[in-house]
């Protein structure tokens, strides 16, 4: 086969055959196709597209790269919780403990910041000592002591993905459905989970823009895992603005730590106790979701959901100080309020540039070179809807040096709409789509 040709009839419109998809999925991870042809493959995919046969199998050949791990054998139901990415998402810092504490064993392998949308493991990764890379006999035996482990990809589970993953975020091909797709579920099928909980985000400033952009996208992630035998629920939820106030790496992590405390911005704890109580109706653990939110603000209250994160934490490594003791996390030496610049309500933030001035900050990465600093970042004052007098707080500006907060400050200010009239934010749950 010829990968020149593959490129060519892909960014040709034609649909391309399931031995070529593993012909070319094979052989770029042993190394023998080099990252440029398969960048432009990739740019073709966002151009053309793949229908669903053809993301269906370029799945399954990302998948056969490597092991699987089949979790649900050694304990079910085991749940795994995936978001598409947002700017402020730190749901599943919150979700996972939450459910674990309610008697659900979760098996969650994450992802890294995907352009201006943050990733998980660089958030948790603030945490001294925390080991998110771990062997597969690690993450068994983490799993099987502890019913929750919260680790990186693995080398070894769909390794494919795992090369793919880091090309898009530099090479401007995050925005696929069939990419995005192929990629969330090729690991949520090498983990072998028995129930899995999609978070697909839409908004004008994330991968997928609209609504009726994101019902295919979670449509045929829900398909893919009926296939596998994963029962899977995908949750429609708006990116309208970045969530909760937290915008960075180790203050995600406080925001996160917050609401496993009962505190926290309003928007993102309700979703995450939404997620949580969805997640316990799903795998038969509550019979509705009233029981189950009752059961989830229990699990708050006694200090569970708390408790749980700090023994995964410190299963794999992390000082748990730093959750007791929130200041101990890594703090940025400059902190900078960025005033409003007029009275009114807040009409919209641009979710976009907000992740890129918290990358801009050093917070996220724009090459796959790029160390992140997780000190740096962004504290939202108000959020869409708020009233703001002329110089009230806006943005607490988390920076290195007083030159870079600075130099953000006009691209910050440029993300925020002013309406004079009240304005209501649009809710935050849109649909959820079942098998």
């Amino acid at each position: 086969m010829n990968v020149v040709q593959m490129i060519e009839k892909k960014r040709d419109g034609f649909v391309l055959a399931k031995e070529e998809i593993d012909w070319l999925i094979q052989h770029y991870t042993q190394g023998e196709i080099p990252d440029y042809q398969l960048s432009a493959w990739l740019m073709a995919i966002c151009w053309r597209g793949m229908d669903a046969r053809e993301t269906r199998d370029l799945t399954l050949a990302m998948v056969n790269t490597g092991d699987q791990l089949h979790l649900r054998d050694i304990v079910s139901p085991v749940i795994d919780k995936h978001s598409t990415g947002g700017v402020g998402d730190k749901v599943t810092i919150v979700v996972a403990p939450l459910v674990a504490a309610c008697g659900v064993a979760v098996g969650k392998m994450t992802g890294r910041g995907l352009g201006y949308t943050g990733g998980t493991i660089d958030k948790l990764e603030s945490i001294e000592g925390l080991r998110m890379t771990l062997t597969r006999e690690e993450f068994l035996r983490i799993f099987a002591q502890h019913h929750i482990v919260l680790a990186g990809q693995s080398g070894d589970l769909a390794p494919a993905d795992g090369k793919i993953y880091a090309l898009r975020d530099v090479t401007g091909t995050v925005e696929s459905v069939a990419l995005i797709a192929s990629s969330i579920m090729s690991k949520k099928i090498a983990i072998g989970a028995s129930h899995l909980l999609l978070d697909v985000k839409y908004g004008s400033r994330v991968s997928v823009k609209t609504v009726e952009q994101a019902y295919p996208l979670a449509q045929m992630m829900v398909d893919i895992g009926k296939l596998a035998g994963i029962h899977t629920v995908a949750a429609i939820t708006s990116m309208a603005q970045p969530l909760g106030k937290a915008v960075g790496n180790a203050v995600e992590v406080k925001e996160a730590l917050a609401i496993l405390k009962g505190e926290g911005p309003q928007d993102v704890a309700d979703l995450c106790y939404h997620e949580a109580a969805e997640l316990l109706v799903m795998t038969g653990k509550e019979p509705n979701m009233l029981a189950a939110e009752a059961r989830v603000m229990e699990a708050l209250r006694s200090g569970r959901a708390f408790e749980k994160l700090l023994e995964v934490i410190a299963a794999q490594g992390g000082n748990t100080r730093q959750l007791e003791q929130p200041e101990l996390l890594p703090q940025a030496p400059v902190r900078v309020m960025l005033l409003a610049p007029r009275a009114g309500y807040i009409a919209g933030i641009r979710a976009e540039t907000i992740g890129l001035v918290s990358m801009r900050l050093g917070a996220g990465r724009f090459s796959k070179k790029d160390v992140i600093d997780h000190r740096t970042g962004l504290i939202l004052q108000a959020k869409i809807g708020d009233y703001r007098r002329e110089n009230e707080p806006l943005v607490e500006i988390h920076a290195r040096t007083e030159t870079e907060a600075e130099a953000i400050r006009a691209e910050l200010l440029g993300a925020y709409s002013w309406s004079e009239a009240p304005v209501s934010p649009d809710p935050l749950v849109h649909e959820m789509v079942r098998p």
